[in-house]
């Protein structure tokens, strides 16, 4: 049986946006169902782009999302360095192989020279593209001679390394999702293999560390797909097989109308990023899903429906049964529209699939810190009353306060709409008949208090609306018998006497 293989390859140029976490994802899924490996390389060639603290970022997010690693720059492993700029004498022997063979150049034109070269083409209504077409008139050694070539070289001269795309072959491969792919080595230009800073680029340092890794699979976005045939013709020029090649669809706005971007984000008021990301350059902090509220397992849930479904009708999955359903044959190939309020949807479904022991334990720690201190299993009482109101944990103290203080106000437009000129004298009334009742349930109490207002003739919105305004300061809270019920007799007529002696109708 094939092992399976494969790598999630971020590079550090910033924060892992969540398309980032979908693809690492789905990889660790794949890896998971099928008994394999799931490997972090960080690929840091690029290093005009490289940001402090990315690649730490990018660990971390990947750490409180639940997808762990294999191996890894913390976990190690038998095929590293897992990180790139490590493995920089690797890249330089594959590239002049390549050359050896005559199947990369070595390209001296300037900078200056190549943008001229745009400029023009540009004047003409054409783009410009290192290829096949115009190669023999440029400067690279497939025009100079070896002894101009050694010269320059020996000069310091900057120079790259190009690979040599055949002229107009058929190249025919196959993409997992997306099926049988033809393209014509015309429509390629020759891609810089080497750059002149002693780096390689992406598409070299990808497949040489793809082969030394021995990846099975790459299921990485769809941007990296007019790639492939490159990286099919680089292949098979070293003489190796290929892995396998899955191209996900784009995570899209929420209108469908191009790809996420953070700016969608900060325009519609949803996070991007798995976790808080504070720019190093700026200082300007961006909002996680981890700080938003979301759980964790919410999150990954919303990812997996990003460009997969499971074929039923189940949409809530632990990461143990994302893994048993997942498949590369159900990822979609268009577009998956990204919606924020199905987002929070999942957040909330999960919230209320906690207990209520671990509701309150998340959050007692941020009562304590408002000062207000609590019997834990009062705290689970009221959890269990509030929770279904509940779509992130954050929410609990303005859905819960009146649970810990008395109203300190009275809402304006309940006071003018539900207390009445006969109000004060239905609620003095009302006391003694909550004094009596001994098991102060929530039962017992509505019981009495519903038997009471029929005796008098009393209308239930007469009698329950300033009710509750009186013990939560509006006509907000879960059912009002439950809230006595969990206050006690004691605050419960105390909050009575105290909205008695302020509230004027």
């Amino acid at each position: 049986m094939k092992k399976i293989r494969v790598r999630f390859a971020p590079s550090p140029t910033g924060p892992l946006h969540m398309g980032g976490v979908r693809t690492a994802l789905f990889n660790y899924l794949f890896a998971k169902k099928n008994k394999g490996t799931f490997i972090l390389r960080i690929e840091d060639t690029d290093q005009k782009r490289f940001v402090k603290g990315a690649e730490e970022y990018i660990m971390k997010a990947l750490d409180w999302c639940g997808i762990e690693v294999d191996e890894g720059i913390k976990e190690g492993g038998d095929y590293g360095p897992y990180r790139q700029s490590e493995r920089k004498s690797i890249y330089k022997e594959y590239s002049d192989l390549l050359v050896k063979q005559g199947l990369a150049y070595y390209a001296f034109d300037t900078p200056e020279d190549l943008d001229k070269l745009r400029k023009k083409e540009e004047q003409g209504g054409r783009a410009f593209t290192y290829s096949a077409d115009n190669r023999d008139s440029l400067q690279n050694s497939l025009v100079l001679s070896e002894e101009e070539v050694q010269t320059k070289i020996r000069n310091e001269e900057p120079f790259v390394i190009r690979f040599k795309v055949p002229e107009n072959e058929i190249l025919n491969f196959v993409d997992v999702i997306r099926g049988n792919i033809e393209v014509n080595t015309s429509t390629l230009d020759d891609k810089v293999l080497f750059k002149s800073d002693g780096m390689p680029t992406y598409h070299l340092a990808n497949i040489v560390d793809d082969h030394l890794m021995e990846i099975s699979h790459v299921i990485r976005g769809e941007e990296w797909l007019p790639s492939l045939p490159l990286h099919i013709l680089l292949y098979r020029a070293f003489g190796w097989k290929a892995p396998e090649f899955a191209h996900m669809p784009l995570t899209l706005k929420p209108d469908g109308k191009g790809k996420l971007s953070k700016r969608d984000g900060d325009r519609l008021g949803f996070p991007i990023f798995p976790i808080e990301w504070t720019n190093p350059e700026t200082g300007e902090t961006s909002s996680g899903y981890r700080e938003s509220g979301y759980f964790p397992e919410a999150f990954i849930n919303i990812l997996a429906f990003l460009g997969w479904n499971p074929g039923t009708n189940q949409e809530l999955f632990s990461m143990d049964q994302l893994i048993e359903a997942f498949s590369l044959e159900r990822v979609i190939k268009a577009g998956s529209r990204f919606d924020p309020e199905k987002a929070k949807w999942f957040n909330q479904q999960y919230l209320r699939r906690k207990s209520n022991e671990e509701l309150a334990n998340l959050i007692f720690p941020g009562l304590a810190e408002k000062g207000v201190l609590v019997e834990q299993d009062y705290l689970i009482k009221v959890c269990d009353l509030v929770k279904e109101r509940l779509t992130f944990a954050n929410e609990f103290w303005e859905n819960s306060w009146f649970f810990f203080q008395a109203p300190g106000e009275y809402d304006e437009q309940v006071i003018k709409k539900r207390w009445k000129e006969n109000t004060p004298e239905i609620l003095n009334e009302l006391i003694p008949v909550l004094t009596k009742i001994d098991e102060f349930t929530s039962s017992n109490t509505e019981t009495e208090v519903k038997s009471w207002a029929e005796s008098k003739s009393y209308g239930l919105g007469q009698v329950l609306s300033p009710f509750r305004l009186a013990i939560v300061g509006g006509s907000i809270g879960p059912h009002l018998f439950d809230i006595i019920g969990l206050l006690g007799k004691e605050e419960t007529i105390m909050r009575l006497n105290k909205a008695l002696n302020i509230i004027k109708a």
